[in-house]
């Protein structure tokens, strides 16, 4: 999937990983594309709420190598 922009949020613990991906979203334009790459199972139902409540659309998350992969579309 393409993307605009990259967070490495590798070895941050909840909130931080969220609280990255805001501050990376707010530097963006409507319709760009964040990835994300976390490593705390908890940042799957994070990032799910987060989408829910900002209106940042979540186009999908997946798991390779205990490492998570969120790609998430600015409202």
């Amino acid at each position: 999937m393409n993307f605009d922009k990259e967070l490495d949020a590798r070895g941050l613990n909840c909130p931080l990983p969220i609280l990255r991906a805001k501050k990376s979203l707010n530097d963006m334009l409507s319709g760009q594309v964040l990835r994300i790459v976390a490593t705390d199972p908890g940042s799957v139902k994070d990032f799910q709420a987060f989408s829910k409540q900002t209106g940042n659309e979540l186009l999908s998350q997946t798991e390779e190598n205990k490492e998570f992969i969120v790609f998430l579309r600015r409202k």
